[in-house]
């Protein structure tokens, strides 16, 4: 007994001493991580701390918070002027991960020159992307957008109706894509998507897609747009898209809102038909 106390007293020693030196060792690897990915670290600070703590505090939603500023801060009616008091919230208050302007030009150019009668849209989120796309429909065109969380669809309903777009022009389906997609037809009365945004979860852009295909949703040279398909990634959509024969392929580059260095794209789609 007398031998092993000492012993173990002097393994303590020993690691007591060596702890800063390794510690003193991985400091310039960590300093390196944090330099290198520091727009990573700040997205997640202001993405997920942050509004985890305003969540608990407020028992709002980032988005139910924001729309209650769009409603002291913006002009009903004005689907412009609603987006721009979005962006100014993103940036000035409370980060939102919505699509955000870079891309909302691109999306407004696209739908511009494509002018779709019917689009479809996969993931409403609280509504930005929706504005989008129903401002930039031509006359008469239909928008049905899907989202299946009751509470984001909410505030995206109460949005969507302020910026004066009545259920003719945009109608929100509140279910999941996958039991939406089967039902379009006979339900919902869309026979054809011209233009279909998959804005979701990017894990399920090529579910979906191969459910749209199945269901004979897209006409030849339709558009198929894809959020988010370098960050945070759809690496099986992008190579099912090329390889399958299927598709014209682009990627529009941008990066995120407020974070220009996080690189991500929009993959835009040209359907040429079945065969």
């Amino acid at each position: 007994m007398w031998v092993s106390l000492p012993a173990s007293s002097h393994l303590r020693a020993l690691v007591g001493t060596m702890s800063p030196a390794i510690a003193l060792a991985f400091l310039p690897l960590v300093v390196t991580l944090l330099v290198r990915y520091r727009h990573y670290f700040r997205l997640l600070v202001r993405m997920v701390l942050l509004r985890s703590l305003r969540d608990c505090l407020s028992g709002l939603r980032a988005e139910e918070r924001a729309f209650s500023y769009v409603l002291t801060h913006a002009l009903p009616g004005d689907p412009s002027h609603i987006l721009n008091t979005l962006d100014h919230w993103s940036s000035h208050c409370e980060y939102l991960g919505h699509m955000g302007p870079v891309k909302g030009q691109i999306l407004t150019r696209l739908v511009e020159e494509k002018t779709p009668a019917c689009v479809l849209e996969l993931g409403t989120h609280f509504g930005y992307s929706t504005l989008l796309l129903a401002r930039a429909l031509p006359p008469g065109g239909r928008l049905l957008t899907v989202e299946r969380d009751p509470r984001m669809a909410a505030v995206a309903e109460k949005l969507i109706r302020l910026a004066g777009f009545d259920e003719r022009t945009v109608e929100l389906i509140v279910s999941s894509s996958e039991e939406v997609i089967p039902r379009l037809r006979t339900q919902y009365q869309l026979s054809r998507a011209d233009l279909a945004l998959l804005a979701h979860r990017p894990r399920c852009y090529l579910r979906d897609l191969q459910l749209l295909e199945a269901h004979a949703l897209l006409p030849a040279g339709a558009t198929v747009l894809a959020d988010h398909v370098l960050f945070p990634g759809a690496p099986r959509f992008l190579q099912y898209a090329k390889n399958c024969g299927r598709y014209r392929c682009r990627l529009h580059h941008t990066g995120l809102p407020d974070f220009p260095a996080i690189k991500d794209g929009i993959a835009q789609l040209t359907y040429a038909g079945p065969g």
